[in-house]
C-alpha cells in the first residue's frame, strides 16, 4: 500500500519516542552512541538513516533495522515521484528486443 507523503523517520522519531515521553535530544543521542548534532540532523529531516543508524534506532528505540530503513525509503521514494520528471523516460519492451 502506498503512503500519501509519508514522514521522515525523524519525524517519527520525534513523535512516537521523544515528545510523549519528554526525551531530549542528548538523552536519546547518549543512548544511540551518537552525538546530539548527528541525532538532531535525522530529527529535522537533514539526514538519512543509515545501515548503521538503523541498527543503532533498532536496539535503542525498537523495531526491526530493515523497518527503519524501509520508512527512509519510503520518504525517499515519495518525495523523488513528488520532482522526479520521467516525460522522456521510456520502458524497453524485452519481448522484441
Amino acid at each position: 500500500m502506498t503512503m500519501h507523503n509519508p514522514p521522515h523517520p525523524g519525524e517519527f522519531i520525534t513523535d512516537v519516542y521523544m515528545e510523549p515521553f519528554g526525551y531530549s535530544c542528548r538523552f536519546v543521542a547518549k543512548k544511540l552512541d551518537v552525538s546530539a548534532s548527528t541525532l538532531n540532523r535525522i530529527l529535522k529531516g537533514q539526514s538519512s538513516i543509515s545501515p548503521e543508524m538503523a541498527l543503532r534506532l533498532s536496539k535503542t528505540l525498537g523495531r526491526t533495522p530493515e523497518s527503519w530503513l524501509q520508512m527512509q525509503d519510503n520518504y525517499n521514494l515519495w518525495q523523488a515521484k513528488q520532482s522526479v520528471n520521467l516525460t522522456n523516460v521510456h520502458s524497453i519492451d524485452f519481448a522484441i528486443a
